[in-house]
């Protein structure tokens, strides 16, 4: 089996196929889960940051992204960004327009970390929580959907929407 996989693993770089290399490192095990950063729920905000500062433009970007974040599948996108690549926007969770005046940046940190520790019957998900969650692919288990520096970063971009 060893010998299979490198085996397959020099195909895969002979090609310059990363994404390929990727899949095979995972079907080893060798790729380690990334880890979560610790953080603590204080009243209805996670206050301290995931990281390093997030970027506005970044987050931005991941907010109209279908993938990782998919943000505008249930919320309406902000009004800037209709025509900008947000032609298609939810209606089942509240606006993001006004979102940086609604909310901090705490409390927008724990509703995209673990929305339902706020809200239990919540329809979004947990996007940094990796336990007691149901119905999750094997091959995403144990991995948050967005890393702590893309929540920073889509943390960024929401707190300038007023």
């Amino acid at each position: 089996m060893l010998e299979d996989m490198s085996s397959l693993l020099l195909r895969l770089m002979h090609r310059s196929t990363l994404g390929g290399l990727c899949l095979a490192l995972a079907a080893t095990g060798s790729v380690a889960a990334p880890q979560l950063q610790p953080y603590r729920v204080e009243g209805q905000a996670i206050e301290q940051s995931l990281g390093p500062p997030g970027d506005a433009a970044r987050g931005r970007a991941l907010l109209i992204a279908r993938d990782p974040a998919n943000c505008i599948l249930c919320h309406a996108a902000p009004t800037e960004l209709v025509g900008a690549g947000a032609r298609f926007s939810g209606n089942l969770a509240p606006p993001l327009d006004g979102a940086g005046a609604r909310w901090t940046a705490g409390q927008l940190r724990l509703r995209i970390v673990d929305s339902r520790r706020l809200n239990p019957d919540s329809l979004m998900p947990s996007y940094y929580r990796t336990d007691g969650l149901v119905e999750v692919g094997a091959a995403w288990r144990g991995q948050p959907i967005m890393s702590a520096q893309q929540i920073e970063d889509l943390i960024a971009y929401l707190v300038t929407l007023r």
